[in-house]
């Protein structure tokens, strides 16, 4: 089927190329798009610089598509995937440990698919995941993190077959000075939920990573799920 989706940039973007970009993003090497024109608006502008909402339309019936909010996964399958590709700052030994048994035990391999779809590590959600490898919130605030400030979902095209099967449509000029204002907000309303509502709020019986580590926990267990 043909969906619509954006990507915001600081420049007009008539035709993605394969295997240009940043490395180090969520999911790797590829083009990183949304369905939601808002938040396309938001990515594409800087402090005092403006950028570009580029609009394509993407036949993806026959790519294959890794979807990571379905309930084959749970969260640690995300954050798996994120630090295989984001650079954390792992310097206490419960990080370390963390991420080396992260990485082992629920690291999907993502070469065979096409697109990837699932939650965008912005600054704040970035820092949720940090904040939970080094212990300092449970398995349960996490996932709750997860949805503040309705970032909503980015599609990755990861292949070449994904590359041939977008199609430019147009370019929507962006205003810094209206949409980092915007985007400032929401993040600040993110970060100042998670402190209020979420990183202070203990619950008896929270599952954290050291319980993880401990017992050895698998994606089969239902504790993750």
């Amino acid at each position: 089927m043909n969906k619509i989706i954006y990507h915001g940039s600081k420049n007009i973007i008539e035709i993605p190329q394969y295997g240009v970009g940043k490395r180090y993003n969520d999911y790797g090497l590829g083009f990183y798009c949304t369905e939601n024109i808002s938040l396309a608006k938001e990515w594409s502008v800087d402090y005092k610089r403006d950028g570009y909402a580029n609009f394509y339309c993407l036949e993806d019936s026959q790519l294959k598509t890794l979807y990571l909010n379905s309930s084959e996964y749970c969260i640690m399958h995300w954050l798996a995937i994120l630090l295989e590709n984001r650079r954390f700052d792992v310097n206490t030994a419960l990080a370390k440990a963390a991420k080396e048994y992260i990485l082992s035990n629920f690291l999907l391999d993502t070469s065979e698919y096409d697109l990837i779809i699932g939650y965008r590590a912005d600054d704040s959600y970035f820092s949720f995941a940090d904040d939970f490898i080094k212990g300092v919130i449970s398995y349960r605030q996490l996932n709750n993190a997860m949805h503040l400030g309705k970032l909503g979902e980015q599609i990755v095209l990861k292949s070449e077959k994904a590359f041939d099967k977008i199609t430019f449509l147009e370019s929507e000029y962006v205003s810094a000075k209206e949409w980092y204002v915007r985007k400032a907000a929401r993040d600040e309303a993110t970060r100042n939920e998670y402190f209020h509502a979420e990183r202070s709020n203990y619950q008896k019986g929270d599952l954290y990573i050291t319980q993880i580590l401990n017992e050895e926990m698998k994606a089969d267990d239902s504790r993750l799920r």
